[in-house]
């Protein structure tokens, strides 16, 4: 058996299962829980068949991307009993019971489980391609160690926030990286699967590829997501929409420093 189909049965498993957790708990992160793991599965099925060193190169560094996130989904809670994302729960006031059992069933467990096998799909072009590692490597390789480091600094940021009791007070995070984005954490996670991507193309010589949708959807994922989230903090947070006049949702400089005036603490 290929490694696409051994990832594609590995896929539907997964899915299944977190659709049947879901109904049996009543908890909808089921997905989340995974979200940091079954990727980097994904990409060693494909590095063991592959037994070339830049799809190994993509599962080492995918691992570590793995390690950094389940950690920090780890110590908020993530994998505790009740610790579904809070969104879902807002989606579920709003939305007839049956509703939500559709979205839960087409979009939180099946959908979401398709763009995690889609953005380690470079994985397997690279496979198909195989060349030896080059300057575009070293590149690529060194672009998601930025963004990796650039993940965890903003995690921890929004980490000491929270513990030291800011986010209680209804204020928002505004320094750090979170002075020139409002989302950094996904401007790196983003890029970094898009790295993944270019690692697809450097092996086959060309950006026209099918793989590409995965780094697509999953930016599209992001985008409505992050929008989502924004408008659940303006109705909880007095000051967020002065935050959000003064600082970009993920890139482009922040309007007091293109208006050359210096920002609020």
């Amino acid at each position: 058996m290929s490694a696409l189909a051994v990832n594609l049965w590995i896929a539907a498993a997964v899915t299944a299962a977190c659709w049947f957790a879901s109904l049996a708990t009543r908890e909808y992160s089921w997905v989340d829980r995974v979200w940091s793991i079954v990727p980097v599965v994904y990409l060693w099925v494909f590095a063991a068949n592959a037994h070339d060193a830049r799809v190994t190169l993509m599962a080492v560094l995918v691992t570590a991307w793995g390690a950094r996130l389940t950690f920090n989904f780890a110590r908020r809670g993530g994998y505790a009993p009740g610790g579904e994302d809070y969104r879902w729960q807002v989606l579920r006031a709003r939305m007839p019971g049956w509703q939500f059992q559709l979205l839960n069933l087409v979009f939180i467990a099946t959908i979401q489980n398709a763009i995690l096998l889609a953005i380690t799909l470079p994985a397997w072009t690279a496979s198909r391609h195989p060349r030896p590692l080059g300057a575009g490597d070293v590149i690529a390789a060194a672009v998601f160690v930025v963004l990796l480091v650039g993940e965890t600094v903003a995690d921890q940021q929004r980490w000491a926030f929270h513990r030291d009791g800011r986010a209680a007070e209804g204020t928002m995070l505004r320094t750090g990286l979170f002075r020139i984005s409002r989302h950094p954490n996904y401007v790196c996670e983003i890029g970094q699967w898009w790295v993944v991507f270019a690692f697809g193309a450097i092996a086959a010589g060309t950006v026209v590829l099918p793989t590409v949708a995965g780094a697509v959807l999953l930016t599209l994922l992001f985008v409505p997501s992050t929008m989502f989230t924004e408008q659940i903090s303006a109705s909880r947070r007095p000051d967020f929409e002065d935050y959000r006049r003064s600082t970009p949702m993920f890139l482009g400089l922040p309007r007091h420093a293109r208006a050359g005036n210096v920002t609020r603490a």
